[in-house]
C-alpha cells in the first residue's frame, strides 16, 4: 500500500500528516484531531490553499510545501462548554505522552475522574450545548463516554497499523448514536438541514443518523404512525449497517438523498398537501434506495449474469434488490417502523416505496419523466395516479441533486462517482465484458462526465418540477445551470489544452 504524505497548517504551525490508502475515515480524522490537540467533540475543516472544502478522509489528494492545507476548528457549528473542552483537550495531551506506560498515573487519573463528572453535572441542567444539539428533557439521556486510550501508540503524525475492522466501525457508530440519540437538534441546525446547502461533509455518521431521526419527528411520521424511539433507531441502524464501504453509494450518499428530500418536503410545502403516508413513503425511499449496493451498475449485473441479474430476470435487479432488503429490515420486530399501522395502510407505504425505489433505475428515467411531462399542466393533488408519478419524481430528483448543491459539496461527490464509474469500467476489462463507455476512464474526464448529464438528464427533469413548485427556481434549477456552465467552461478549457491550435 502506498503512503500519503499531506502538509498542513494549524493553530499557527505547520504539520504534516501521513497515513496508507488503506486507512479508514475515522483512523484520519483522529489523525487531524490529534494534531489540533481537540477531542471528539470538535468538528474540524480542512482548506484547500485555494479555500476549497476538503473532505478529511484516505482520498485526499497528497501536497507539498507550496500548496499547504489549512485545518480550521468549525467553531460555527460546535458550542461545546469551554470548561469541559480544556479538560478534555489537557486529558488527551496527558494520554498520548502516557500510553507507553501500563497503568495511568495518579494525576491523569483524577482528571479523568473530573471529566466524567463534570459531565455528569452537565446531563443535570437544560440543555447541553453540544455541536449545536439539545437535550430533550421528556427522555433519559444516555451519558457519553470518552473513548479509553490503550497503551497502543497513538497516531499523532502518521496512521499505521491495521486499521479498525467494519465490523468495529459499525459498532462503534451504533454506540456513539444511541449515546446520542436522546438528544435534540437546534432550530438553526433544523432550518440549515432544509435547504439545499447542507453540507453533509461536516458531519459524522452517528450525527447522520441523530439528523435522519430528527427529520421522522419533524415530519409528524413518529407520532402519526406510533413509532417507538428504540424501533426507530434500531431501523436506522440496520439501514446504515447495509450499506457498504464503496466510493459513492454508501451511507453518505442514502443521507444526502434523504436529506434533499426532507428539504424539498419543506420547500414545496408538501406536508399541507399531502398526507403522512405519501411522506413517510417518500422519506423511507429515499432512505432505503440504494440498500446493499455493490458498485456495480444494472448493466454490470446483466453482463456479468451475475445472482441479482438472475434472481430479478434481468429487471431492475439492483432497484427489486433494495426493496427485498428494505422489507428484509422491516420485517424484524426490532426495527419494524410500521408494527403499529393497519393491514390496509402497510399495502399502501409498501406498494409506494416499491414504486418509488423502482423508480430510481435510470433505464426508466424517460418513461417517468415523460408521464409527468403530460400530466404537469393539469396536476390535481387529489388524484392518487397524479400523486404516484409526484412522488416517483421527487426520489429521482432527490437521488441525482449533487449538482443542486453548493459546488465545494458537490464536486467531491463527483470525484466519488468517477472513482466508483472507473473500478467497474476496469473490472469489465479485466473480465471481457462490454465496457460501459461513459466509465472508461481512458475515455470520460471530469466535466465531460457531467455536461451531458446535467444538459440531457438534470435540467429536464428539475424544470418540469419547477413549473409545478416555482418556488424551486432558485433553490434547485438555478445551482444546476451554474453547475453546467462551470463544466461547460472547464471542458472547453481541456479541449484547448489538448489542441492549441484550436484557440
Amino acid at each position: 500500500m502506498s503512503t500519503k504524505t499531506i502538509h498542513f497548517v494549524v493553530n499557527g504551525r505547520e504539520e504534516t500528516a501521513e497515513f496508507r490508502d488503506d486507512c479508514s475515515d475515522s483512523e484520519v480524522k483522529e489523525l487531524f484531531r490529534a494534531a489540533a490537540e481537540v477531542g471528539p467533540l470538535h468538528i474540524l475543516k480542512l482548506f484547500s490553499s485555494d479555500g476549497r472544502l476538503l473532505k478529511i478522509s484516505p482520498s485526499l489528494q497528497q501536497n507539498d510545501r507550496k500548496s499547504v492545507y489549512t485545518l480550521q476548528l468549525a467553531s460555527d457549528y460546535v458550542a461545546a462548554p469551554s470548561q469541559l473542552v480544556a479538560m478534555e483537550s489537557r486529558l488527551h495531551r496527558l494520554e498520548r505522552r502516557m500510553t507507553e506506560l501500563s497503568q495511568s498515573p495518579e494525576p491523569l487519573r483524577d482528571l479523568d475522574r473530573q471529566v466524567e463528572g463534570f459531565k455528569r453535572k452537565l446531563q443535570s441542567v437544560g440543555h447541553l450545548s453540544w455541536m449545536g444539539m439539545f437535550r430533550d428533557d421528556s427522555e433519559k439521556v444516555i451519558p457519553k463516554t470518552r473513548p479509553k486510550l490503550t497503551n497502543k501508540a497513538v497516531p499523532q503524525t502518521s496512521v499505521h497499523g491495521p486499521h479498525t475492522s467494519v465490523h468495529e466501525q459499525r459498532k462503534n457508530v451504533r454506540a456513539q448514536f444511541l449515546n446520542m440519540s436522546s438528544l435534540q437538534v437546534n432550530e438553526e441546525v433544523r432550518e440549515h438541514l432544509r435547504t439545499p446547502m447542507f453540507d453533509n461533509w461536516q458531519w459524522e455518521e452517528p450525527e447522520m443518523l441523530l439528523l435522519i431521526q430528527t427529520m421522522f419527528v419533524d415530519l409528524d411520521l413518529v407520532s402519526e404512525f406510533h413509532m417507538e424511539s428504540r424501533v426507530l433507531q434500531n431501523f436506522l441502524l440496520e439501514v446504515y449497517g447495509r450499506y457498504n464501504d464503496i466510493p459513492f453509494h454508501n451511507f453518505q450518499h442514502c443521507f444526502c438523498v434523504t436529506q434533499m428530500m426532507y428539504g424539498l418536503i419543506w420547500l414545496t410545502e408538501l406536508r399541507g398537501r399531502l398526507g403522512r403516508t405519501e411522506l413517510l413513503v417518500m422519506l423511507t425511499s429515499a432512505l432505503c434506495h440504494d440498500l446493499d449496493h455493490p458498485g456495480y451498475n444494472n448493466v454490470y449485473q446483466i453482463n456479468a449474469q451475475t445472482d441479482l441479474a438472475l434472481r430479478y430476470n434481468d429487471i431492475s435487479p439492483l432497484e427489486n434488490h433494495h426493496c427485498a432488503v428494505a422489507f428484509s429490515i422491516l420485517a424484524k420486530p426490532e426495527s419494524n417502523i410500521l408494527k403499529s399501522v393497519t393491514s390496509e395502510q402497510y399495502k399502501q407505504i409498501r406498494a409506494g416505496m416499491i414504486k418509488c425505489i423502482l423508480a430510481t433505475d435510470m433505464a426508466r428515467h424517460n418513461e417517468i419523466l415523460n408521464k409527468f411531462r403530460s400530466i404537469q399542466p393539469s396536476f390535481d393533488f387529489n388524484n392518487t395516479e397524479h400523486k404516484e408519478v409526484l412522488m416517483k419524481i421527487m426520489v429521482k430528483v432527490s437521488d441525482i441533486s449533487n449538482e443542486a448543491r453548493p459546488m465545494s459539496v458537490a464536486e467531491p461527490w463527483l470525484d466519488c462517482l468517477l472513482q466508483e464509474f472507473f473500478n467497474q469500467s476496469d473490472t469489465e476489462k479485466l473480465r471481457g465484458l462490454p465496457v460501459t463507455p461513459f466509465m472508461d476512464r481512458d475515455k470520460v474526464s471530469k466535466p465531460s462526465s457531467q455536461t451531458n448529464f446535467i444538459r440531457f438528464v438534470l435540467l429536464p427533469l428539475f424544470t418540469e418540477l419547477t413549473k409545478l413548485f416555482p418556488c424551486l427556481e432558485q433553490h434547485i434549477l438555478e445551482p444546476v445551470r451554474r453547475a453546467l456552465d462551470y463544466y461547460g467552461e472547464l471542458e472547453k478549457s481541456s479541449k484547448t489544452d489538448q489542441d492549441p491550435a484550436s484557440s
